[in-house]
């Protein structure tokens, strides 16, 4: 182990707690974050309101100095509510441009399922290209630049299903559940003390580093080592989910690369600077879950997406480490 890797784990230790001080009983949660944020993917986290989602995005910006906007979507919004536009100025005789909410490191894209499908393509052009184009004129974002766009549940009324080609622009797709008891009741507890505010503030979070050390952790993560024959092993658990007879459509090579991404990124919070089939494992789902499609024949059956992929981490054989 390299001390580059051991000052990189140290310091992603020093931002999950942070984070998990306000994300309480959920540390899984925060280390999916964290990797899709050092690894340079887009999250689509899942869950109900009242969870958190919008309270861990503000208070990841807060400890890694990020310049933080928050959308709200809705079934009126516009591409250029988005990304901006170009306003004329009547005194000097020029377009101006109005940079919109996208120009940020950090941008929270909430209930980007009740959005129609022209300002949702908007924003996928924005997360493929990480550039802005308003009036023929291009912006490059700055990096890093991750969205973290929430969804509510399928079946609440004015929802609507994200197009596919969106949902795999996707690296990680998050499920945020109700807390425990033992954790939902120290969570009560916090707030009636005041240690933790009810309302939407991290302030009282502290900044452990900023865009140049995410950037300084990217870096780090491209440097750890991943064996051919662990290359083969997750090649060979995508390439299951397009022969498994219960799931329609499987993961894109787009997924077999996230995996491979992702799996360097865990192992580098982990201490290592080589990847082992755990580091596998513990990515897999939230790299896959959005990306496969059921069969009706499997949902009547009761089957779901999660325990298609828990069967296949069961049968496809890992190499011995």
């Amino acid at each position: 182990m390299t001390s580059q890797t051991e000052q990189a784990g140290a310091l992603a230790r020093r931002i999950e707690e942070q984070l998990n001080q306000v994300l309480v009983g959920q540390p899984a949660i925060t280390r999916q974050v964290l990797i899709a944020l050092i690894t340079g993917g887009h999250v689509l986290i899942e869950g109900v309101p009242g969870l958190g989602k919008t309270l861990l995005a503000r208070s990841l910006a807060r400890v890694l100095e990020l310049d933080f906007q928050r959308i709200q979507f809705t079934p009126d919004l516009m591409p250029s509510d988005v990304t901006g536009h170009a306003l004329f100025d009547s005194q000097s005789g020029d377009f101006r441009v109005r940079k919109g909410p996208a120009f940020t490191n950090l941008l929270l894209a909430d209930e980007i399922n009740r959005a129609p499908a022209k300002t949702q393509a908007a924003l996928l052009e924005v997360m493929q290209e990480r550039q802005i184009t308003i009036e023929g004129e291009s912006f490059p974002l700055a990096p890093p630049f991750v969205v973290l766009a929430t969804q509510n549940p399928l079946d609440q009324e004015g929802t609507y299903p994200l197009p596919e080609a969106e949902l795999d622009r996707f690296l990680f797709k998050i499920l945020i559940d109700y807390p425990d008891q033992a954790h939902e009741s120290r969570m009560v507890e916090m707030v009636l003390d005041g240690r933790l505010p009810d309302s939407l503030d991290a302030a009282q979070l502290t900044p452990v580093t900023d865009a140049a050390g995410i950037l300084e952790l990217t870096r780090s993560a491209e440097q750890v080592l991943i064996d051919p024959a662990l290359i083969d092993y997750l090649l060979r658990l995508v390439r299951a989910t397009r022969e498994h007879p219960s799931l329609i459509q499987g993961g894109s090579p787009r997924a077999s690369i996230a995996l491979a991404r992702t799996a360097k990124t865990q192992a580098l919070l982990s201490g290592r600077d080589f990847v082992v089939p755990d580091d596998v494992k513990a990515v897999a789902a939230p790299v896959l879950r959005h990306r496969l499609r059921l069969g009706v024949d499997a949902e009547l059956e009761g089957q779901t997406v999660e325990s298609v992929l828990a069967q296949l981490l069961e049968q496809v054989e890992a190499p011995r480490q």
